[in-house]
């Protein structure tokens, strides 16, 4: 693909903060055969990537194919069959990856939530902290423990929790903070942390879309009293669908364990004299990870490291062309981040900056150009149905009250989460951050491009 003399420069004006500049400078387009280089793409023009592929996504290779077969052939199709297996190995290798001393695989990342708080104790007449802006997963880990889910507001350029509101939230139920690293970028978690500690409280990390980034030193998952993972696949490290929970206190992990085994033990529990009691200990679901979803994560291991990097090397380099562009905010990262698995690539869209075009007029454009910016969550978790659903069932008004609950539904107003919902323009990141240093350069030339022409934008209401 060829360029015309002088975009480089732009992008470097760009980058530079020459505002201005931007405004009466007509920007270089790829060389085309149309006769207005600059038409939008969805009004007729030409596309920025009019010819170009985005890497395959999701990742395979051929060690993950062999991986099944020899899973198939085998014939042990259950981490129970033997004692060790593809999710045993599994097990070690992502507990070895993330820094942590433990990892107890599971069939999906809300299971992996859901064992967290069965193991913590967490049931009903609890309550737990969380974001409105996640997948409903984080929400549901703790209905299914008969537990109230509280939202915390957040703040709307990072998609965090904000950790003053959260403190905020804290009553004599409260038994948990669930803190969403949201895009797979870390929550502000030394004042997490040092919340929880004040009040007592757990803090479960859900790191669904976080795998390997790193706060202060620490990868996350390893800052909380555990850490879950998902392996659905749209995320960064993917089997289709399987999660874990890792931790470094191994009788913690213990209790994990045995809930995830519908309350069976590793080992059987003996009486003080050593005569065995018997192997379940206690209540759980079966949340067992298969052997054919290890095999696919075993395969892509030793891929996964050199993945992250590359994202965090092409986030960095978005984020050097786009930081004085006043059209669109990239995500805010707190002090201490040391790096990010970037699920989406989050930006807030300011239409004040596209002749106030809607945002939706604004995706369909870039959409045109070849590059497939989201809304992704189009309201948060407190305007769902389910919040009217739990109201009326007969548990949850005997286990919190009648005021309990009026409380709470009152307290479902979140306009930080709202604004947050209303202004993402993210670039799923996930394959589309694998992609080569032209592909960056087109994501920023289809971003200007729209901004160049954003008078256009008028024509598509």
């Amino acid at each position: 693909m060829k360029h015309i003399t002088g975009r480089r420069d732009f992008i470097r004006k760009v980058s530079a903060g020459t505002l201005a500049y931007l405004a009466a400078y007509n920007i270089p387009s790829f060389a085309r055969t149309s006769n207005d280089p600059d038409k939008l793409a969805i009004l007729g023009g030409t596309p920025v990537r009019d010819k170009m592929t985005w890497p395959q996504w999701p990742y395979r290779n051929q060690k993950m194919i062999d991986n099944l077969s020899d899973a198939t052939n085998s014939g042990i199709w259950s981490r129970i069959d033997a004692e060790k297996t593809k999710v045993s190995q599994w097990e070690l290798d992502f507990a070895t990856m993330t820094g942590a001393k433990y990892a107890v695989a599971t069939g999906s990342g809300t299971q992996s939530l859901n064992t967290c708080l069965f193991a913590l104790g967490i049931g009903p007449g609890d309550e737990v902290i969380t974001s409105p802006y996640t997948d409903m997963g984080t929400v549901s880990a703790i209905i299914t423990c008969h537990a109230l889910p509280v939202f915390a507001d957040l703040d709307p350029y990072s998609y965090q929790l904000n950790a003053e509101d959260v403190e905020s939230k804290i009553n004599i139920r409260t038994k948990a903070i669930i803190p969403v690293h949201m895009l797979g970028a870390p929550c502000e978690m030394d004042r997490i942390i040092a919340i929880a500690k004040k009040h007592n409280l757990y803090v479960v990390e859900d790191a669904a879309q976080a795998h390997l980034a790193s706060y202060k030193g620490t990868k996350l998952g390893n800052i909380g009293n555990l850490g879950c993972f998902s392996f659905q696949g749209s995320k960064q490290v993917s089997c289709g669908e399987g999660g874990a929970v890792i931790g470094s206190d191994e009788q913690l992990i213990d209790k994990v364990y045995s809930v995830m085994n519908h309350g069976t033990a590793r080992t059987p529990m003996v009486d003080q004299h050593g005569k065995i009691i018997g192997d379940h200990v206690r209540i759980g679901p079966k949340y067992r990870m298969n052997e054919f979803q290890a095999a696919i994560l075993n395969g892509q291991q030793d891929t996964i490291q050199q993945r992250f990097d590359l994202r965090n090397n092409n986030a960095a380099y978005l984020r050097e062309q786009l930081k004085d562009f006043p059209g669109l905010k990239v995500q805010k990262m707190y002090e201490g981040t040391d790096s990010a698995a970037y699920y989406l690539f989050g930006m807030s869209y300011q239409k004040e900056h596209f002749n106030n075009a809607d945002r939706s007029i604004f995706l369909k454009a870039i959409q045109a150009e070849g590059v497939g910016l989201s809304g992704y969550i189009s309201q948060g978790l407190h305007k769902e149905p389910w919040t009217n659903y739990i109201l009326s069932l007969q548990g949850y008004k005997s286990i919190f009250g009648k005021n309990r609950l009026q409380q709470w539904k009152k307290d479902l107003h979140k306009p930080e989460c709202d604004k947050a919902c209303a202004h993402m323009a993210g670039l799923y990141a996930v394959g589309t951050l694998l992609g080569t240093k032209e592909d960056m350069d087109s994501v920023v030339e289809a971003i200007m491009k729209v901004y160049k022409n954003r008078d256009q934008l008028a024509k598509l209401v």
